[in-house]
């Protein structure tokens, strides 16, 4: 039985229990923070919700094994630049659907009948691919280096630009991930530093110009008042029925120990309770311990991306992995410093335990390339330890051949 499941559960074996351990905790999560939802929205059925996460993850992990079993890891390379174009494209008709009144609300999703999907989850995996790629073949030279900060900047300047109309933070976490790749990349810091100030620049113009700004334009008057509700305070607070009030209350009743499983109360007032707040319930039900535990799990799941870069023999597919590994740990500590206070208010769920549908299913997407990427450093590393056959004549053929 277990080598009929390693057979298909290949590579890291620890980051796998890190994705099992998520998977139960979402699942018992999920269905205690749905309950207000399911009875607005399912007339009480509070076991859709439920049913419904069982079900995406169990895709989710099915998209992992199919990638780790047939796709191989050079596919990703190849395929670069055409994911890349295709993520713009994306974004260019979502961006336009919008305009032409097709799409309601803030242009991040493209319906597709009963589904729907982000482009921007396309286009974060896209360019840590071709950053991945670019960065992989220009390492020789300092002109190398050079040639490959312009390249990656101007699909960075083109995606995060697109996304930034409708999603700042998402185009926050890409712009973040991509300077650590560069970092990491050996990227001249001068550049970065550059890069870096022109990015909080461009926040700095947003929040000064937003009032001279049209209110069709993408989300810049949105992005101002987050800006001023996080240093200034929401005058909302002042009656205590904001999001992150909520959330604040629901770290701190939970305490040290929690109220236990499916006790939380908080969640029945939370809009968001399974989504951008979802680590605030978690705490509530099972304290501070349990806050203490889901960190450790992502913290387990960077260091053991660290081995897997150290582990490889090929540039590209550690790169991959060094930006796959960092925007699922970014994304995380976004969606904890959101439901503690530390952080403005984003729509950052956290990864692979927040209530997901095709999001959810383009995070497996990145554990798929990360367990990818580490069984293949497995083979390389069994074909290396494998001894050199080397075939000894024997003497009595030799003698007849005389």
């Amino acid at each position: 039985m277990n080598q009929t499941i390693a057979k298909y559960f290949k590579g890291d074996k620890v980051i796998w229990i890190v994705l099992m351990l998520l998977s139960l905790l979402s699942l018992l999560i999920v269905y205690s923070a749905t309950g207000a939802l399911a009875y607005r929205e399912k007339s009480g059925n509070t076991m859709y919700y439920l049913v419904r996460q069982l079900f995406t993850i169990g895709a989710g992990i099915g998209v992992i094994v199919l990638m780790v079993n047939v796709i191989p890891v050079k596919m990703y390379s190849m395929a670069a630049n055409l994911l890349l174009y295709g993520s713009i494209l994306l974004l260019l008709m979502a961006m336009a659907l919008k305009f032409a009144g097709v799409i309601r609300g803030t242009g991040r999703t493209i319906p597709l009948g009963p589904l729907s999907f982000q482009p921007a989850e396309v286009a974060k995996i896209a360019l840590i691919i071709f950053t991945a790629k670019v960065l992989s073949r220009k390492q020789k030279t300092t002109h190398d280096l050079k040639v490959a900060f312009f390249k990656i900047m101007t699909g960075t300047a083109v995606v995060c630009g697109i996304v930034l109309m409708s999603n700042f933070s998402t185009s926050a976490l890409i712009f973040i991930t991509i300077i650590t790749m560069m970092f990491v990349g050996r990227i001249p810091i001068r550049y970065m530093l550059l890069v870096f100030a022109a990015g909080v620049g461009l926040v700095v113009l947003i929040y000064f110009t937003a009032d001279l700004l049209p209110e069709k334009i993408g989300r810049i008057h949105t992005i101002k008042g987050r800006i001023e509700r996080f240093i200034h305070g929401d005058p909302n607070s002042e009656k205590g029925i904001t999001q992150a009030d909520y959330a604040k209350l629901a770290i701190y009743s939970g305490g040290i120990i929690g109220k236990g499983p499916g006790q939380s109360d908080v969640s029945n007032y939370m809009a968001a309770a399974y989504n951008d707040f979802i680590f605030s319930i978690i705490v509530e039900e099972y304290g501070l311990f349990g806050g203490v535990v889901v960190i450790f799990l992502y913290l387990v799941l960077f260091f053991r991306g660290i081995i897997i870069v150290r582990r490889s023999t090929r540039t590209f597919p550690a790169f991959v992995v060094i930006g796959l590994t960092v925007v699922l740990v970014y994304q995380a500590m976004i969606n904890m410093g959101v439901s503690s206070g530390v952080l403005p208010v984003t729509g950052q769920p956290l990864p692979w335990v927040s209530l997901g549908g095709t999001s959810l299913l383009f995070t497996a997407i990145a554990f798929g390339c990360i367990l990818s990427v580490s069984h293949l450093n497995q083979v390389d590393q069994e074909q290396q330890e494998q001894p050199l056959q080397v075939n000894i004549p024997d003497e009595d053929e030799e003698r007849k051949k005389q």
